[in-house]
Order: C-alpha cells, then sequence, then structure tokens
C-alpha cells in the first residue's frame, strides 16, 4: 500500500504549458501516473501530451474531478497558485519550486492545515509509489521498485542514489517523498513517519536528513516515546560540516541546541535509532531490521 498518492489520483499540473513541465508530464505519464488536467489561464482549450488545459484550477476540478495539483510555478507565483488549488477542494498539493518566500511557505502551509490539503514542498523533487505506478514530480522512477520501505528524505540527490542501492538489493519501496529542503515545508519527517507507522506494508521506515533544522530530533523523539513502532534507520547528510556555518539548502540552519550533527546523531541514539555513517551502510542496517520484523 502506497502513502499519500495511489491509483486514485487524479493530477492536474499548473504551469502545464512550460517546458519543464511539459517533459516532466510526459514522464509521469509514461510511468502510469493519471495525469486528467493541466491549467495555464489564458491557454484553456490546448492541449499537452494528450491533456486537456484549463484557464483555472476551478475549471479543470469541475470538468475532470481532479483530487491532485503539481505547481510548476516560479517561486513568485507560488503563493496564489497554491491558494487556487486550495480553494478549488484539492487535497494533494506539490510544490517543486525553490527559493519561495518563507512567509509565503507559511501562509501556504497554513491555509492547507485549514483545509485539510496534504502538502508536499516546497523544494521538493516529489514523490512516487512504485506499487501504484504513480509518481508526482520529477523522481527518476528507474530507481524505484515495489517493496516494504517506506522514504523520506530532505535531498533529492540522496534519495536517488541511496533507493538506487536498496534497489540493487531488492529492497523495494511502500512510497518515497521528498519532504523538501527549506527550513519550513508542509509535511515534516514528523508527519510521514506517522503516516508510515499507520500503513499496513510499510515495515521499515528509511530517513534521509541533513545537518539543520530540527526535524530529525522531533522523529527521535516519537521514537522514544514509543508512539513510533517500525523500525526506523537514518543517514543523515553533513558530518563534515562546519559548525556555525548555513549549509546548502534553506532549512540547514541551526538554532536553539537543535540541528548540528551531534544533536541529531545523540537523538538518534536515545532513540535507538541505527544510523548509516555513509550510504553504503545504509542497505545492511535496512536489511538487519527487516530481517527482525
Amino acid at each position: 500500500m502506497s502513502v499519500l498518492v495511489d491509483s486514485d489520483i487524479r493530477l492536474l499540473v499548473q504551469g502545464i504549458t512550460g517546458s519543464a513541465a511539459q517533459h516532466h508530464t510526459k514522464l509521469m505519464l509514461e510511468y502510469g501516473t493519471r495525469i486528467v488536467a493541466g491549467v495555464r489561464p489564458g491557454a484553456g482549450g490546448q492541449n499537452v501530451h494528450g491533456v486537456p488545459v484549463f484557464d483555472t484550477v476551478a475549471d479543470s476540478v469541475e470538468a475532470t474531478a481532479a483530487n491532485a495539483a503539481i505547481l510548476f510555478v516560479p517561486a513568485r507565483a507560488m503563493k496564489a497558485a497554491a491558494f487556487e488549488a486550495l480553494d478549488a477542494g484539492i487535497r494533494l498539493v506539490v510544490m517543486v519550486s525553490e527559493h519561495v518566500p518563507v512567509h509565503d511557505t507559511m501562509e501556504i502551509v497554513a491555509g492547507a492545515e485549514i483545509a485539510g490539503t496534504d502538502l508536499i514542498g516546497p523544494n521538493t523533487p516529489g514523490l512516487i509509489a512504485p506499487p501504484a505506478r504513480c509518481k508526482i514530480g520529477f523522481v527518476p522512477s528507474q530507481y524505484y521498485m515495489p517493496g516494504p520501505v517506506g522514504v523520506a528524505s530532505r535531498s533529492g540527490t540522496l534519495t536517488y542514489e541511496i533507493v538506487s542501492r536498496l534497489t540493487l538489493a531488492s529492497i523495494g519501496q511502500t512510497t518515497c517523498v521528498g519532504v523538501g529542503g527549506d527550513a519550513i515545508v508542509g509535511t515534516t519527517f514528523a508527519k510521514m513517519i506517522k503516516l508510515f507507522e499507520a500503513d499496513p506494508e510499510t515495515e521499515a521506515i528509511l530517513l534521509i536528513g541533513e545537518v539543520g533544522g530540527s526535524m530529525e530530533e522531533e522523529v527521535a523523539d516519537l521514537v522514544a516515546r514509543g508512539d513510533i513502532t517500525k523500525p526506523v534507520v537514518a543517514y543523515i547528510a553533513g558530518r563534515t560540516a562546519p559548525e556555525g556555518k548555513r549549509m546548502g539548502h534553506a532549512g540547514a540552519i541551526v538554532a536553539s541546541g537543535r540541528g548540528s550533527i551531534k544533536s541529531k546523531l545523540a537523538a538518534f541514539d536515545a532513540a535507538s535509532i541505527p544510523v548509516a555513517a555513509v550510504p553504503a551502510e545504509v542497505v545492511p542496517l535496512l536489511r538487519k531490521q527487516l530481517d527482525r520484523t
């Protein structure tokens, strides 16, 4: 069983006439994602790879019953596009753009919570569910296969590397979600790990984290309290990052005693969560945990 996405997804692509959106629309369709509509103001009546284009999200939802949206729009337009999707009743919104203003993200996250909409991103490669043959975003589908591991990650490229190692070792995945690399994202590790805990087909959980932010420590708190019973394995990028320096993603900020590599490793150790020192260690750690389930 997949998490967040399944065969009932009816996806619309906002900004579908852009070059990147057209390219990834084609790849999502080839993977098996059901894309029922595209949206671009002024382009209504056109089509992209056989997908009808509408002027507004409301029009596309009325005509196609779309229930999920991926937003290929510039950062400066993200807030308006996201609220258009929320107002139309979309239940899953994926925001791929980076450099979305923090205050805009805060408003979008608050709006999604009020609307009861699952929000992924911003600054995310998207998500993929191999059992459902559904991907929303630009994750390279050749690295994924169905199986028992739920994956949540803050880094797109690290996800591709580590998941490709899992697949080569015949360890498949239920769902892989790039939660986003910004300081504020719609779906955190804590929310993802609860979703995987509730999924009967997810037997183990892999977190791919990095220096900065407190999402990893929040997961450790849940595991330490006993709220999560399934085995969790982690990899954290940034062990050699100098302390006190902002690194890479906007989310890589150390504050209030949390966010450093030392803090994350200490929290995971206290919760008895095994942490791979390098990506190559993830496979044996996960296999060991799966053998115990």
